[in-house]
């Protein structure tokens, strides 16, 4: 829909010239019709924001058109105008939908207020839209804060070093690490410290989405572009607009959606899905990925005049295994989180308990060591989590049942069910849908196990 564009309908040609070139003067984009019947067709291919239309005509009258309007485009405000300007007319239309109503005959400086008095009550609707749809995305999503990223080990205090960096700058910056390793608690800190921090983060992640869902999550869709498109939606390059934009494993989308990106990193523009306007964005790239960029474009599986523009700033995050001085620190902060969500004293661990996870291989890193001190939380009935559970949740790479014979049941299962799958995913080199195809399930409900087990 085009804020800035009026329809005029009415079939007296000295009036309605008269009110084109009122409005024109005011900058207005204007399409004037004498017959309703045609204006409902244009209208229909490409609805305005504004629309006005004279109350008795023929074939359609303006009560016809502002009940046929606002059916079809809610949000369209209809100014009634009328020789007729009795109280029933007026009531009438104002129940019907109608924003205002103007008597004939009117002065120019009258229609020039009652239509500014609309768009200014468009501009507010339409940016009331956008702060819901963003906080719509930041409930759904609470990103965390620079607190959140814990550790003293010289392999994250460079991070932490290269967050003050480029914080402050405002290019692309590619997060590279493995799976669980925090990248999207990175990105969240460098939006914090950056000039943007008072605008919206918004996030995407691009492996779990089909082009189809993700080119209508990034750009947004108008509304019937597809089955089910009742409304429309803005996307997540609009939502984000002046803010962050964190566009999680970038590594996995498909060449055509490259090329789509790579237009938006170039040019700053897009068009919603089955749309037509062209519309500007002003939006911080921060992409991360696990997959190696290097070999990807060496296939010509990815474009490399969009990694270049995606990798300004690259950073490297390490996994939990090349800081395993750390684990202790967010062990315990783990532990003093769960304390203050449940309402309770924080739960401790066992000297021998604490070696055995430093020494643990953590494929997931540190989303699964989250994961394993949840469980860990909930299971011990006492204040000190003893060795023997420790060893139980973390188990071993699957050789025979012994590691589960001491659990209940689906505490076996789950164990059972995580170790087959991080197997998988060593022997397919962390790429999901072949881990996923060599499980024998969708790459969906595979997704779904990562992030139940701590494993994403």
């Amino acid at each position: 829909m085009k804020p800035n564009e009026i329809f005029v309908i009415e079939d007296n040609d000295t009036m309605r010239l008269g009110m084109v070139e009122t409005l024109k003067r005011e900058n207005y984009n204007v399409n004037e019709f004498a017959n309703p019947s045609d204006a409902l067709e244009s209208f229909f291919q490409n609805p305005v924001s504004i629309l006005i239309t004279d109350l008795k005509m023929e074939p359609i009258s303006g009560i016809e058109v502002l009940q046929k309007v606002k059916k079809f485009s809610p949000q369209t405000e209809v100014l009634v105008v009328s020789a007729f300007g009795n109280v029933e007319n007026a009531v009438n239309a104002m129940k019907l939908g109608a924003a205002d109503f103007l008597t004939k005959p009117f002065s120019t400086e009258e229609l020039r207020l009652r239509v500014k008095k609309m768009f200014e009550k468009v501009q507010n609707k339409n940016e009331l839209e956008k702060l819901h749809e963003k906080n719509r995305f930041l409930n759904q999503e609470l990103f965390p804060h620079y607190e959140n990223l814990i550790g003293k080990s010289e392999a994250i205090e460079n991070v932490f070093e290269m967050i003050e960096r480029v914080a402050k700058e405002d290019c692309s910056v590619l997060l590279e690490g493995e799976s669980g390793t925090g990248k999207e608690l990175v990105a969240s800190a460098i939006h914090q410290k950056s000039l943007r921090k008072n605008e919206s983060f918004i996030k995407v992640n691009c492996g779990a989405l089909n082009d189809n869902l993700l080119e209508s999550e990034l750009f947004g869709h108008e509304k019937g572009a597809f089955t089910n498109a009742f409304r429309q939606k803005k996307g997540r390059f609009e939502l984000s607009d002046k803010g962050t934009l964190f566009m999680d494993e970038i590594g996995d989308i498909s060449q055509v959606m490259q090329v789509k990106l790579l237009r938006v990193l170039q040019e700053g523009e897009f068009e919603r899905v089955g749309g037509e306007t062209t519309l500007k964005t002003d939006v911080r790239i921060i992409s991360a990925t696990h997959r190696n960029f290097t070999k990807l474009i060496s296939e010509q599986k990815f474009r490399e005049d969009l990694y270049y523009r995606l990798n300004v700033i690259p950073i490297k995050i390490p996994a939990l295994r090349e800081r395993r001085e750390d684990i202790p620190l967010l062990v315990n902060y783990f532990f003093q989180k769960l304390a203050k969500k449940r309402n309770q004293p924080p739960k401790v661990i066992s000297e021998e308990g604490m070696n055995l996870l430093q020494n643990y291989s953590w494929n997931g890193n540190v989303r699964e060591l989250e994961n394993v001190v949840e469980r860990l939380n909930v299971v011990s009935p006492k204040d000190e989590i003893d060795t023997n559970l420790v060893a139980q949740f973390l188990g071993e790479p699957i050789s025979g049942l012994t590691t589960f014979e001491n659990l209940p049941l689906m505490e076996a299962v789950d164990s059972f069910e995580k170790n087959l799958i991080v197997n998988a995913l060593k022997k397919c080199n962390g790429v999901k849908n072949q881990a996923a195809k060599m499980l024998g399930v969708r790459t969906s409900a595979l997704y779904y196990k990562l992030e139940k087990y701590g494993l994403m």
